[in-house]
């Protein structure tokens, strides 16, 4: 089944797979455990409320380092004190939270991901730990346990990959402790909320940072059919002679050069059976190795472009997370998968393929593919009776030099829909950023000898190439995600690890889930 049969379902190969988090009502200083998490403002001189409480059962020892200037609040301090007996807990970590006028819930996240690493680190297995944000305040008290969840279980995560040596897991179980019986219960879904959502962003991780050998468009599938086993998700996959006979010779073009098979994935969720136009299509590229065909890339950091299928990636992984909750919308997925390789029949420069939707386009370089692959999957996308559609993409480098690697590009025929996009965005703390799509930039990607080309040169390349993709969503409303700078990063801080960030399943999750509302 599984390429190379790897064992672990899903491929989750994280910390998720046996690290539990629960909620009890209770005094912190109380526990007998291995350690207890407190969290104090930057500029706080007197702590309060819990941390407070803490203190004093300590006999000022917190407010002592306060003066001492050991203690400052700032984002991500951490300050591991011993207790000697003196509190049944045996540390107690104090964790910054920065200025008051900047906490949200992205605090929390990065938060909770760099003290769940740092416990770890000190060999503890179980510890307790204040609702940060629970206190009062703008955010609420289920959205405060949700973003302790997905902090906590994201920041743990660490792929272990094909190591014989795995990197160890010390934590086993995490405690919410809260005093106030009347928030358990938003607590409690608010925790079942924030682990479904880090599963599904932990899968999106796994899927880019395998292997190219270990994750062909056939592995998708396999990951796809597991998903979709046992839940109300639709799967179908369509294979080379299917696409025939949809005609779709941008993606078949793509996939001539490699001996794997492309597939297509069609995942779809029926959250509002009643009303099929409530919907939205969630279109993924799915390069799953991108040599750049026959305009072959240099070798150096070849090897990175097993990512190249991070979109299909984030899509098929955000459906396992809708499918959990259950929201009142119709949701279909689309990872368009296949190789990018310049074997003896690979497709040339100055090449002419003729799309699903009857555009001829002229293939000026076989290193601008995932425009080419999801031209038909946003064709076929439209032709599905689709209302909106969002396209996910490491479309080219162009956005990081725009951008940097901070945050996604966002390209749009829709001001209503780009806009809830970047809101969803800003729920889940991923950065997004409109980029322009002017009528000028169009004349960059004509061709002479057909419709349209796939590159417009140097000029505006993040725009052109998200624009080419847009001439296929035709009228229906589109926004195109532009992660080739945000689906991976080179350090660890928060609740993002080193390689695979995941980026932008959470807001994908998110904007559907705020769509189910409307």
């Amino acid at each position: 089944m599984l390429s190379k049969q790897l064992s672990l379902k899903y491929r989750v190969t994280g910390y998720l797979s046996n690290m539990k988090l629960q909620v009890k009502a209770g005094d912190i200083t109380r526990l007998d455990i291995d350690a207890i998490v407190v969290n104090l403002f930057e500029g706080v001189s007197n702590p309060e409320g819990a941390t407070q409480s803490v203190n004093k059962a300590m006999g000022g020892t917190i407010s002592n380092l306060i003066d001492l200037g050991e203690i400052k609040g700032k984002l991500g301090e951490l300050t591991l004190i011993h207790t000697q007996g003196v509190i049944k807990p045996k540390r107690v970590l104090v964790a910054g939270l920065g200025l008051k006028e900047k906490f949200d819930q992205d605090v929390i996240r990065s938060v909770s991901g760099s003290i769940v690493r740092f416990l770890n680190s000190k060999q503890i297995k179980n510890y307790a730990t204040l609702l940060h944000g629970g206190g009062g305040g703008s955010i609420k008290t289920e959205h405060a346990a949700r973003s302790v969840a997905e902090g906590t279980l994201l920041g743990a995560y660490k792929f272990n990959g094909l190591k014989s040596k795995k990197a160890k897991q010390h934590i086993e179980q995490i405690t919410i402790v809260e005093k106030d019986k009347s928030k358990i219960d938003d607590i409690k879904l608010g925790l079942d909320h924030g682990m479904t959502i880090a599963s599904s962003v932990s899968l999106a991780r796994d899927l880019v940072n395998q292997p190219a050998n270990y994750m062909t468009p056939s592995d998708l599938v396999d990951i796809a059919t597991d998903i979709c086993e046992g839940t109300t998700l639709d799967l179908e996959v369509f294979d080379e002679n299917k696409m025939r006979e949809l005609k779709m010779g941008a993606l078949l073009g793509v996939a001539k050069g490699s001996v794997v098979p492309p597939k297509m994935i069609i995942i779809k969720y029926t959250g509002d059976p009643k009303n099929p136009n409530n919907n939205i299509g969630l279109i993924g590229k799915g390069i799953t190795f991108d040599s750049g065909g026959i305009s072959i890339k240099p070798s150096g950091g070849m090897a990175a472009m097993k990512g190249d299928m991070a979109g299909a990636a984030a899509v098929i992984s955000a459906m396992k997370a809708i499918s959990d909750i259950g929201p009142n919308i119709n949701v279909t997925a689309i990872a368009a998968a296949t190789e990018n390789m310049p074997g003896g029949n690979a497709q040339k420069p100055g090449d002419v393929v003729i799309a699903m939707n009857g555009t001829s386009i002229e293939v000026d370089n076989t290193d601008a593919e995932g425009r080419l692959v999801l031209s038909d999957a946003v064709s076929y996308g439209v032709q599905l009776g689709l209302k909106r559609i969002v396209d996910i993409a490491t479309l080219t480098g162009a956005i990081e030099i725009a951008l940097g690697k901070v945050t996604t590009g966002a390209f749009s025929n829709n001001p209503e829909l780009v806009g809830q996009v970047i809101e969803a965005g800003r729920e889940a703390g991923e950065k997004i950023w409109e980029l322009p799509t002017f009528d000028e930039y169009r004349e960059l990607y004509k061709s002479d000898v057909a419709d349209l080309k796939n590159v417009g040169g140097r000029q505006a390349g993040s725009i052109t190439g998200a624009m080419f993709i847009g001439e296929f969503a035709k009228d229906v409303a589109w926004v195109h995600l532009a992660i080739a700078s945000t689906s991976t990063s080179a350090k660890t801080s928060g609740l993002v690890t080193k390689g695979a960030t995941g980026i932008p399943v959470r807001t994908l999750i998110y904007l559907v889930l705020a769509l189910s509302k409307d």
